[in-house]
């Protein structure tokens, strides 16, 4: 009985193991969008002229 209980260890690790696998290589597919429609509003912000941009008031006299 003792040796069936150290086959059994490898058994679960392999087990883990491919949990653990399948788990890190899922398709993700939250986030991309997000990130790319504030990375161009970035860069419409960033391709303004001066002229385009408002003028930050500052209480400094």
């Amino acid at each position: 009985m003792g040796a069936l209980l150290w086959l059994l260890i490898p058994l679960l690790a392999a087990l883990a193991a491919t949990v653990w696998s399948s788990w890190t290589t899922r398709n993700r597919k939250t986030g991309d969008v997000a990130e790319l429609a504030g990375y161009a509003r970035f860069r419409e912000a960033m391709e303004r002229s001066e002229d385009e941009r408002p003028r930050e008031h500052s209480d400094a006299a």
